[in-house]
């Protein structure tokens, strides 16, 4: 067994292993549900314990989606890759929806369950009780498998570092994305040589850098275009990426739209942010740079002039993952969306005197219909009974103005009626659409950065899908003073929403209640937050709402716990 560190470390349990590999990976945390298969785990945790050895901090998350969501955070507080465990086949499917929300929002997560024993008896960790038949299945892997970029199982201990080492490395090449290894108990158990377990990392993730050849192009494509447009889904990629366009944008007079965006590419107030309606500038574009974006448009509502050339950059910028995806893409060029935001505004300086006249032009244009597109935002964020999303957004920007903050939108607060002016300072649900996601990554976020003020908006049913007695209970005992605001209009919205748009005169539309979409009667989201001690008021009248947010986060400001807001909707 482990022996004291001056004495030099000879064998340890594989379990203890994997958390001694995880810290040497740069690893602060694991999230974990565990079961019957977390003996060996628990047992070297604790032995590390008393041999006061330095490992991530091992949490004891009560859901597994709770988990997956707060590694997700954590990764958007900090770009650091964070482990889960979870237990066995169960305790994956529930992680798998968090899987899935990570694959498609490129986050790179270690995701690890165990696997009920392989034997029935005659090992150490063999199976001792009825869940060890119950819960083995012949793929348990095939779960998860479409969503992670690697999986494998653990054979031997001894292949616990190399096994990391290169699931880490993948994880967080480019695109990045989850990995899986399943741990079966027998394993666990067994003893592995301790040596070199705190070493560096054996394999390095692969960096990808943009081809000079293509930025040159894209360049002179954007320098000459008649009538540029970017449009910009995911983000900027860093501080220096959202400078970066944002430059560029200002120099060149080039509209930025942010359609079904899920992360801030251009701050609210920039001149050249034209909001998240790509009409009417797609279809007057010559030129059309898309910043790693999924789906940059609606092929059915939007239509780019045929002759026109688009651009692709980003971490993929075809989605290899996404089985259908013909975006239209002349030039595609792969890499880390900040440095090629950073390297296209370096290589369109030399453009920038022979193309004055072409840039004033765009310039005034621009102008004048952002000011008709931001008073047409203000009056949808106008005060009304009930309360619109777009109203609550306002309300929401003028309680955090001034404010370290972050806004996590789950079918919440709206991007465009937000004053939001840096990079990592917006994200949405991901387009996988797993709900129950922003709660929980706003825990993560909290975990990584407790000076940042944290507010978490969703609907009502995306609240209760994302567990929420569960992330009360982490949310009190980790003290994380996240702030929840709950939008409740007691529906599912945007599937009524779904079904108006197929079908504007059909029999649902006409309906006094649209089928399958009523959440009522609604619960009072305001108990279950008190149940755990956090602070809460409901909200129904318009005029008491932004000075009820203030009160909430002089809350957490003054006591450091959470607070939540419910608001009636409409």
């Amino acid at each position: 067994m482990l022996q004291d560190r001056a004495k030099g470390l000879s064998q340890m349990t594989a379990g203890a292993a994997l958390f001694t590999r995880l810290k040497a990976l740069g690893v602060d945390y694991v999230f974990c549900n565990s079961g019957t298969d977390f003996p060996p785990i628990i047992e070297g945790l604790a032995e590390a314990a008393a041999k006061d050895l330095d490992l991530p901090e091992a949490i004891v998350i009560p859901h597994e989606h709770a988990a997956m969501g707060m590694a997700h955070g954590y990764y958007f507080a900090t770009g650091k890759a964070q482990a889960v465990i979870l237990h066995t086949n169960v305790g994956l499917a529930n992680g798998s929806i968090g899987a899935l929300n990570a694959a498609v929002d490129q986050v790179p997560v270690l995701m690890m369950s165990g696997r009920t024993p392989v034997m029935e008896g005659g090992r150490f960790g063999a199976r001792t009780v009825p869940i060890g038949w119950g819960q083995e299945m012949r793929d348990q892997t095939a779960l998860v498998r479409e969503a992670c970029k690697w999986d494998y199982e653990l054979k031997f201990p001894e292949q616990v570092a190399s096994l990391l080492d290169r699931a880490h490395a993948i994880a967080n090449s480019l695109p990045k994305g989850p990995v899986y290894l399943s741990l079966p108990r027998e394993v666990l158990c067994e003893s592995t040589p301790a040596e070199g377990l705190e070493e560096p990392p054996t394999v390095q993730p692969t960096a990808v850098a943009p081809s000079p050849a293509d930025i040159a192009e894209v360049a002179r494509l954007l320098a000459g275009a008649r009538s540029p447009l970017i449009i910009a889904q995911r983000g900027a990629g860093s501080d220096a990426g959202f400078a970066a366009l944002a430059k560029l944008a200002e120099e060149w007079s080039i509209p930025v739209c942010q359609w079904w965006a899920v992360a801030t590419a251009i701050a609210s107030e920039h001149p050249c942010n034209v909001g998240s309606d790509p009409l009417p500038w797609i279809e007057e574009a010559d030129v059309i740079l898309v910043i790693d974006s999924l789906a940059p448009w609606s092929p059915d509502i939007h239509h780019p002039p045929q002759d026109a050339k688009v651009i692709h950059l980003g971490p993929d910028p075809l989605f290899t993952r996404t089985p259908v995806r013909t975006f239209r893409s002349d030039v595609s060029i792969g890499c880390a969306t900040a440095d090629g935001l950073i390297q296209l505004e370096e290589a369109m300086g030399p453009y920038l005197s022979r193309h004055v006249n072409a840039r004033m032009r765009r310039k005034d244009l621009i102008a004048n219909r952002v000011r008709d597109i931001r008073a047409k935002i203000a009056k949808a964020a106008a005060p009304s009974y009930p309360m619109t999303k777009a109203y609550v957004s306002k309300c929401l920007s003028d309680a955090i103005a001034g404010k370290d903050a972050t806004v996590l939108s789950e079918l919440g607060a709206p991007l465009d009626p937000l004053v939001l002016n840096r990079h990592n300072s917006w994200h949405q649900e991901p387009h996988a659409g797993g709900l129950g996601w922003s709660f929980p990554t706003a825990l993560g976020m909290q975990l990584a950065d407790r000076s940042k003020l944290i507010v978490a908006t969703m609907g009502d049913g995306s609240y209760m899908f994302a567990n929420p007695v569960a992330c009360h209970q982490i949310a009190e005992a980790m003290e994380l003073p996240v702030l929840v605001v709950v939008l409740n209009n007691s529906e599912w919205a945007a599937v009524r929403y779904s079904v108006l748009g197929l079908y504007p005169n059909g029999y649902a539309a006409k309906a006094n209640q649209t089928p399958l979409t009523s959440l009522q009667p609604s619960p009072d989201f305001t108990k279950v937050a008190e149940a755990s001690r956090a602070w809460a008021m409901r909200v129904d009248q318009p005029d008491k709402l932004t000075e009820t947010l203030r009160q909430a986060i002089r809350h957490i400001e003054e006591k450091r716990t959470m607070a939540l807001v419910e608001i009636a909707i409409g």
